[in-house]
């Protein structure tokens, strides 16, 4: 067994799918399922059972699994040892986030980094949960806030928080009754959302697919702010974490509850090397922050 292996088994184990595992590996999908059956050949056993949709593990896959994110995390800390013998931190922290997060401050995070390391390069981005995991896995960012890890392979991650999603609607809009509102009564409602990168529009969809909810995505835009004024003048309805309708900006929109089944919106960290030097310092201080 190596790492290599342990790697392409956590991402085949985590996507149950072999493009996509090898999409996660950044290596083609005859590459990945000839390493898998080496290892199951070397092992003696099968380790994923293969049908036309998905691929699950074994019993013996699942019991090889933890020892193999185990490897995965100590070989990592083993690297980062050795840099951190050798040498000084590197200068360069690279931080992506999703555009209001609503659990962590983000912006906090970056003024006490510079406070406390005024020689630290700090590259900072914003961008989309989706985008921001891909390019933390490509080693385009050292770390990103996001909230889905969907994809997020060997990626190490750490929750930070949750919220629950509320319905934002302007007041005499029809779903704007009461305090609460029904799947039922969202269908076929027209929606302001965010483009598919981000978090809370894949979790929408999946959300309102689930319970048979048909909707319209009449606007979708790249900013919070823009979200609730076009939700102000009537252009529809939208689903958001509860701290979105706690804005002053969204003071003049009806906030209704979801159903207790509505998933909650939830904040992590995601780091591909957590323990280098600059890395280790940012989730030192997230660590150490109030939460």
């Amino acid at each position: 067994m190596d790492l290599r292996q342990m790697e392409y088994l956590v991402a085949l184990a985590d996507e149950r799918q072999f493009t996509r595992a090898a999409a996660v590996c950044g290596i083609s999908q005859s590459g990945l399922s000839a390493a898998i059956r080496g290892l199951e050949e070397e092992l003696g056993t099968a380790l994923f059972t293969r049908s036309t949709r998905s691929v699950e593990a074994t019993a013996s896959g699942r019991a090889l699994l933890p020892h193999a994110r185990t490897m995965l995390a100590q070989a990592a800390s083993a690297r980062d040892a050795v840099t951190r013998a050798s040498a000084e931190l590197t200068g360069r922290l690279r931080i992506g986030t999703e555009q209001c997060l609503g659990v962590v401050d983000v912006h906090g995070l970056l003024e006490q980094v510079h406070r406390r390391h005024p020689l630290v390069d700090l590259e900072f981005t914003q961008a989309g949960s989706h985008e921001l995991v891909t390019r933390t896995r490509d080693d385009e960012l050292d770390l990103a806030f996001v909230a889905a890890t969907e994809h997020a392979g060997a990626l190490h991650a750490v929750e930070l928080g949750r919220l629950p999603l509320v319905l934002l609607a302007p007041h005499g809009h029809p779903l704007a009754q009461g305090h609460e509102v029904g799947w039922g009564a969202l269908d076929g409602a027209d929606f302001v959302d965010f483009p598919e990168s981000w978090a809370i529009r894949s979790l929408n969809d999946a959300l309102c697919g689930a319970r048979g909810v048909e909707r319209s995505v009449r606007c979708a835009v790249n900013d919070v702010h823009a979200l609730i004024d076009l939700v102000r003048r009537g252009l529809g309805v939208a689903i958001v974490p509860a701290h979105v309708a706690a804005k002053p900006e969204a003071r003049e929109l009806a906030t209704l509850a979801l159903p207790v089944d509505a998933p909650a919106w939830v904040v992590s960290v995601v780091a591909r090397r957590p323990s280098s030097p600059a890395t280790a310092l940012a989730l030192e201080i997230i660590r150490s922050s109030p939460s």
